[in-house]
């Protein structure tokens, strides 16, 4: 990638990623209210909660974000290329 496609890319690779992270905890919500039938996820320090479904919760919203973030990567690299005819890498 040239000088001038690096300088391109990183401004929206970086708009690209505060979106999916904002996408992502929407997601998590409402995965987390269909799961739990709760409005939030439990809180890893909250000791009324048991340590299986605090975990549970943290898995699923690594696995959330994770997909969340490859969807939103993917769909950025493939963007810019169609614009720039040049691969992000």
């Amino acid at each position: 990638m040239s000088a001038v496609s690096k300088a391109m890319y990183k401004p929206l690779a970086l708009a690209a990623s505060v979106a999916g992270g904002i996408a992502a905890s929407a997601a998590f919500g409402q995965v987390w209210k269909r799961v739990a039938g709760e409005s939030e996820a439990p809180d890893p320090k909250d000791l009324t909660r048991s340590t299986r479904e605090v975990l549970i919760a943290a898995a699923v919203q690594g696995t959330v974000f994770g997909l969340v973030k490859a969807a939103v990567d993917r769909a950025g690299a493939q963007g810019y290329r169609k614009l720039a005819h040049a691969d992000p890498r």
